[in-house]
């Protein structure tokens, strides 16, 4: 039997893709990934494979579509070994 939390997971997808019709599928993945479904879980959604997925979330990131966390232009100091 399903659990509560399976329901809900299913009901915020399915109003999710539902609110994305005629957008993209590298879209669908972002907002989905946004949510907080996993590769798995969005690639049975959207009837994909799991590498098609996680192909499109690093395309996602490296164009810019999908914000990660810290400051935007800071690198980090590489210190060379003596």
């Amino acid at each position: 039997m399903a659990t509560t939390d399976d329901r809900s997971e299913k009901i915020l997808a399915l109003i999710l893709l539902n609110s994305l019709k005629g957008s993209s599928q590298q879209e669908k993945i972002v907002q989905l990934s946004l949510a907080g479904f996993s590769n798995l879980e969005i690639a049975d959604l959207l009837q994909t494979t799991n590498t098609a997925v996680a192909t499109s979330r690093y395309a996602a990131k490296k164009t810019g579509h999908v914000k990660r966390g810290g400051t935007k232009g800071a690198k980090k100091k590489l210190t060379r070994r003596r």
